[in-house]
This record gives C-alpha cells, structure tokens and sequence, in this order.
C-alpha cells in the first residue's frame, strides 16, 4: 500500500471517528434512551454511515464511472471502477479500484487494480474509465484505459494494462493508441469499450471528435488477438450530443448501445440506450437523425442521479452498474443539500455504485427493475403504524393534500405497496424526510403528464418548500391500464430507487431519509393504499 493511500486511510479513520461521535451526540433517537422516539414524528438529523451496505461506498473516497464484467475464472461479477478522493492532486487522480459481487446486492473490495502514473508527466498520471475483458486465447485479462494528461502531447489516450490471475497487473508502456494517428482528436480520446461482433472479432469502440473539429463520433477499431488492433470507420452521435461510456451488446434478438449523454444540457445528462436488430444497423442508428426506441422517450433508463452506466451478464441475467451523486455538504440542513444538485446545477461527480437488473420487453425495449437479491437482503418484517394523517380512511386518501405519515424507518429499507387511483387523472406522491413539524420535506410525485402518461417528479414540499426542483424527475412511462401501481422502494443511508410495475426506475439521493417518518400523499380525487409492508436489514 502506498503512502498515499495510508495518509488517507488514516484520515478517513479520524473522520469516521468524529462522525461517529457528532451522530452519538446529536442523534436524537441514541442521545435520550429514556425518551421513546419510537412513538414520535419529530423530524431530526441522521447521519449516513461510514460505508453503505447496499448501494456500496468506499470506506474512503467515492464510485466513479463503473467498468463491469463477468469473470467466469471467478464465478462472479468483478466491477472495476475510477476512485475518487476527496483531495485529488491536480495532475494525478482516479486510479481504478474494483469490487466483487455474485448477486448485485453485495460487495467485497478488491483494493486497487491500476494505480495512476508515477509523476505528474506520466500520461497516465489520471486515469479515466474503459473496460475489462478476458481473453481465453493467451489466458490474459486485458485492460484498456484512458490515460488523461493535460501535461502531455495527447490530452487523451487509450492504454492498456494485463494480468494472468487479476491480482499482479502489468502495464504495457510500449503501447497505446493516439487520436491524431487516425484522424481524430488529441484532446478527447478516451472511454474504449470492446466487444465481440456479429464477424467473431473483438471490436472496440472510443468517444472523440474529428481532428479537424465538427460534431462527435466514436471511432471503430477491430482486432483478432485483442493486441493489434486496426481502424476500421467511425460511428455517428447524436448532433452535438458528446456520448460517454459506452456499452455495445447483443441480448436476445437485438443489438444495444448503452451511452451516458454528457454535460451539456442538464434535462439530457442521463444514461440512454438505443437498439436495432443488427450490429451494422445498429451503427446508423444515428444518421438522419436518431432514431429512438419504441418506448418513445429518446431511451433513457433513469434519472439523473444514475450515471456513467455500463452493463455486464453471466450468460444467463445482465446487469448494469452506474454511480448516484453525492451531494454537496452531506446532510438535510447543510447549504439545502437536497435540492442543491440537480436543480439545473450539474450533479457533483462520483457517489454510490448503484445496480440494477436490465430485461427486455417483448418488442425488444429494455426496462430496470430490482436485482433479485435485494428482497431477500432486506428480510426483517418491521411494524407499520399510522403517526398522523388528513383525509385518510380505511386505506384510503381522499381531497387535496390528504396524506398520511407512518413511523420510524431504519438505515436500511425495503418499503412495497400497492397504489391504485380512481381515474386517470389521480396524482399521488410519497415523502421522506417528514415529521409532524417539518417545514419541507422531500417528495416523489407520480404526477399525470397527460391522460395516458406519467412522470416521476421531485419536490421539496412544504410551508418553505421551493416545489419541484429541475432536472432531477424521471422519464414517462404508460399509465397503467387498471390504475394500479406496485411499487417497489429501496433506501440504503440516503440512497433510494424506486421501481414502479417493472416500468419505471428512479434513482435519488435523499439526506435523513433513515430514521425519519415518511408519508403517502394524494394531490386531488382519490387513492387507495394496499399491501404495505416495510422490511429492514
């Protein structure tokens, strides 16, 4: 272990430490065993453990964009992924650590893979994502990297690194591969993805522009041996859209491109797909304009607080990793942390790996839903109690503004029901962060787009709420025919998804959602709660 990394460990240690001892303090529910805060609505200020438990989180430091694979040596899915310190140096950051998971719900670090340069001149100094991949031919895992540094002639290259056992790396000084060497640019060259096409050829695909300027592209190499690799044309974007981390994959019937649209417009910054039932056809999918899939929504498979998003599989079920942003100052009543990034503010970069298990529909659409193995995970049956409420009756809200707030929730949550409204129009949400004497607390809507369709909104209610915060809402999904909606709700500290009828998947990072009471509200007609269970860890 390096210097480097000791420093920060030991940094971190002293930082939980005083964290621990600021919750014991100041955590309402420990600080007064005598009072029964079981039985109250109060809100209060929780702090998020040191490491997450579901939604993994370095001890020290963040996830950065997430590079799985299914190392079939292993038996298990291995996620590499770029570390982010809280004090990066200028020149030198993001070295790839990784972890080990079987079912997506659970993790064991692997510590660091590839350390970034050795000096601030190196150009590997910083490191952004690429991809892992293991070549049965020479019995080698390969990784190809961007090597990042503004110090050198190319800002952007592709390196690689190898490994015969994935514990002892080996980077291949002698090799990488230079924008301007095939016409592109010096200065965004980077993310490499590969993959094996309909010609038994690995193929890999990186994000740049031209070198004389224009519109982006990804440029398409090919190679037999996975070691020398040959130019072979580029892909188009789409318009002026940069699109990172990509992902190319057949599943079933069809080809898929996974991509991550970047910081340009903040209502666009979101992890898309698009598919066709070819790889060559796949690659047009961009000329003459974009042509997206059948859901209609320009592909996009979360929210903003789901970044960088690649996917892998075991043969059998795929799945895709991305990162949930943190946010800035870390709790409910620092600087309005809640509503601080994502409303047309860019999301901080880095956060908790978040995992969901990607199907298809039966035209070949994709959709997110739980990993199997969270249900499980979160097995303990807690009691639901009714704390407060307006307008509530026998399960059901009635009028404007009716709600009804339930009890305590814990660190680690498993919250399902079943919604269903009296007509089309219906608009119902569910609030965290809510007491009794809370003056705004944090909601997500399924408000009604139009007849037929929903979107999922984020609003900061309440007396000094500021209402619906931009660019942090969902994408539209169908109506459910029969009005009902079964929904599905995960929090791990302040990270929460939520999936409603296998359709629709939002992600947000919500600060004191854990250990505070929550509601169910109704916006106008009528709404009827069934089948609400909470389950812990």
């Amino acid at each position: 272990m390096n210097k480097k990394i000791m420093n920060l460990l030991s940094a971190g240690l002293v930082c939980c430490g005083i964290a621990a001892a600021t919750a014991c303090s100041d955590d309402k529910i420990d600080g007064d065993p005598a009072r029964d805060w079981a039985g109250t609505t109060e809100r209060f200020v929780p702090t998020d453990e040191t490491g997450f438990s579901t939604y993994y989180t370095p001890a020290v430091g963040r996830v950065g964009d997430p590079m799985p694979f299914y190392d079939q040596k292993a038996g298990a899915f291995r996620v590499l992924y770029l570390q982010e310190f809280p004090n990066n140096a200028t020149f030198r950051f993001h070295p790839i650590w990784g972890v080990e998971t079987k079912d997506g719900s659970s993790y064991q670090s692997l510590g660091e893979i590839i350390p970034y340069g050795d000096n601030d001149f190196q150009q590997d100094a910083a490191i952004g994502t690429g991809c892992c991949y293991y070549n049965e031919k020479d019995g080698l895992y390969y990784v190809y990297y961007t090597g990042h540094n503004g110090n050198c002639k190319n800002r952007e290259v592709v390196m690689r690194a190898t490994s015969p056992d994935f514990k002892t790396w080996t980077k291949d000084e002698l090799w990488q591969m230079n924008g301007p060497d095939y016409g592109y640019s010096a200065n965004d060259f980077r993310d490499p993805q590969i993959f094996v096409a309909d010609d038994g050829q690995y193929h890999m695909i990186v994000s740049t522009y031209p070198v004389n300027g224009g519109d982006p592209v990804f440029a398409e190499f090919k190679s037999g041996d996975m070691k020398l690799w040959e130019h072979v044309g580029r892909i188009r974007m789409i318009w002026d859209r940069m699109l990172e981390c990509p992902d190319i994959f057949k599943m079933g019937d069809y080809w898929y491109l996974v991509y991550s649209e970047s910081f340009r417009a903040s209502w666009s910054r979101k992890v898309k797909y698009m598919m066709a039932k070819s790889y060559d056809e796949l690659k047009s999918c961009f000329n003459d304009g974009p042509k997206w899939p059948a859901d209609g929504r320009e592909g996009v498979l979360d929210t903003r607080a789901f970044y960088a998003g690649k996917t892998a599989s075991n043969g059998t079920d795929r799945y895709i990793w991305g990162w949930c942003p943190f946010r800035t100052g870390g709790n409910i009543d620092e600087m309005n942390t809640n509503v601080g990034a994502g409303d047309g503010n860019e999301p901080n970069w880095s956060g908790a790996l978040i995992c969901h298990k990607v199907t298809q529909r039966a035209d070949g659409t994709l959709q997110l839903t739980a990993v199997p193995a969270m249900a499980a995970k979160y097995g303990k049956q807690q009691d639901v109690k009714v704390m407060a409420s307006n307008g509530y009756s026998n399960g059901t809200l009635t009028g404007d503004n009716a709600y009804v707030l339930y009890n305590r929730l814990g660190t680690h949550n498993h919250v399902s029901l079943t919604v269903k409204t009296s007509n089309n129009w219906d608009k119902f949400g569910i609030s965290f962060v809510r007491g009794t004497d809370s003056k705004k607390y944090y909601t997500m809507v399924v408000n009604p787009e139009d007849e037929n369709h929903r979107k999922v909104n984020f609003e900061q209610e309440g007396e000094e709420g500021k209402g619906f915060i931009e660019a942090a809402d969902g994408y539209w999904f169908d109506r459910p025919a029969d009005n009902t909606y079964n929904i599905d709700i995960y929090t791990d500290n302040s990270v929460l998804v939520m999936y409603i009828n296998d359709v629709a998947c939002y992600t947000q990072r919500i600060y004191g959602i854990q250990k505070n009471c929550w509601s169910i509200n109704n916006y106008g007609g009528s709404v009827t709660v069934s089948d609400l269970r909470v389950t812990q860890q």
